[in-house]
């Protein structure tokens, strides 16, 4: 509770440095006006997508799971059921900017609802899982109240760590775009969505419902930390290799079905980013134990590398393969993160356990 005023001033401060760097990208970036009108009516979601993190946070702190996944499925509900209005109820052509100004419209009705819930958790209405909330406001009231600059020196790795994988993870659909042009970037996109689809699995297990535990299990439980850590690699190698057997069988006829003939071409390129499954369902359980204590920082060095790393490899091989060389780039990526990240859990982190990664 104590952090709450300083973490809103920190978020506040945050979103705007955001937004403003957004519009000047808009603006003064090599863009037609076509592009330009959409960054910028885009620009509004940044606010849906601040409340729906904080909302997501103060969910998972309580430990309400049903109540978060509806709050994550929302958005998602709201711009599809918009959309479906847009194409089959419009008199005329649907145009894109007519699509972006669905979704900001969705981001604005999303930060006035969350801003709402965040304004009573600041009140009090906060429960707090395996706190006694009588205790945390009679400790909270005698202590120090933290700052905005106190929040970011604390906060700084996560937020970092987080800005490398948005580099590594979707970089190639922006260098796609500059390098090839925007067709080719809509044809790969069809492919990267697929796979965020795919990868909600692990984001869920881990990001979601293991977070909090994990940080409690890491600093009070070390052998239940290092139980969960090795059943997941196991768990979740076999969901990867599930996963990519099963794009690599509905994908020829799933692709034209859901998205057209025209995007024909995205199927080869799923079909590439499908090897990255397993790579990446097996990534998440040794990302979750580095975003621990000490160890968040070891984890952004990683991260970092990979990040460099996606875009030297795009900027090597988009020009020479393109789409097809920034999936083969994101699937080398995620396998020298994959390696890292997995040294680092076994020699640094549980190396007072014998064994290999799944024993």
């Amino acid at each position: 509770m104590r952090w709450l005023t300083g973490s809103f001033k920190f978020t506040s401060l945050s979103t705007l440095v955001v937004i403003l760097s957004l519009v000047c990208w808009a603006m003064l970036g090599p863009h037609d006006a076509l592009t330009k009108t959409v960054l910028l009516v885009l620009t509004l979601c940044v606010f849906g997508q601040l409340v729906t993190e904080l909302v997501s946070g103060k969910l998972q702190l309580e430990e309400r799971y049903f109540s978060l996944a509806f709050w994550q499925f929302l958005p998602h509900l709201m711009r599809l059921l918009l959309v479906v209005v847009l194409v089959y109820a419009a008199t005329s052509f649907v145009s894109i900017q007519h699509i972006a100004y669905a979704y900001a419209a969705v981001a604005l009705v999303l930060f006035i609802s969350g801003a709402w819930l965040l304004l009573r958790m600041y009140h009090g209405f906060f429960a707090l899982k395996g706190h006694n909330a009588v205790e945390i406001h009679a400790e909270s009231s005698k202590s120090i109240v933290p700052g905005m600059f106190q929040v970011a020196a604390q906060s700084w790795p996560f937020g970092l760590a987080g800005l490398f994988y948005l580099i590594y993870f979707q970089s190639d659909i922006i260098l796609v775009k500059y390098i090839v042009g925007a067709e080719a970037a809509g044809l790969y996109n069809v492919a990267f969505t697929v796979m965020v689809a795919v990868y909600l699995l692990p984001s869920v297990i881990y990001q979601k419902f293991l977070l909090p535990k994990i940080h409690r299990w890491a600093n009070h439980d070390k052998v239940k930390f290092y139980q969960v850590y090795r059943q997941g690699n196991l768990v979740m190698l076999i969901l990867g290799l599930a996963a990519m057997v099963a794009l690599w069988i509905l994908v020829p006829w799933g692709i034209p079905f859901l998205f057209g003939i025209e995007y024909q071409n995205s199927i080869f390129l799923l079909m590439i980013l499908a090897t990255a499954a397993p790579v990446r369902f097996l990534a998440s359980s040794a990302g979750a134990v580095l975003g621990t204590k000490q160890h968040i920082i070891n984890k952004i060095y990683i991260m970092g590398f990979a990040a460099v790393l996606n875009i030297v490899l795009n900027l090597l091989l988009i020009p020479m393969l393109g789409m097809n060389g920034a999936a083969i780039s994101t699937v080398a990526t995620e396998t020298l993160l994959l390696i890292a990240l997995q040294l680092y859990a076994r020699y640094r982190i549980f190396n007072d356990f014998n064994g290999n990664i799944f024993n």
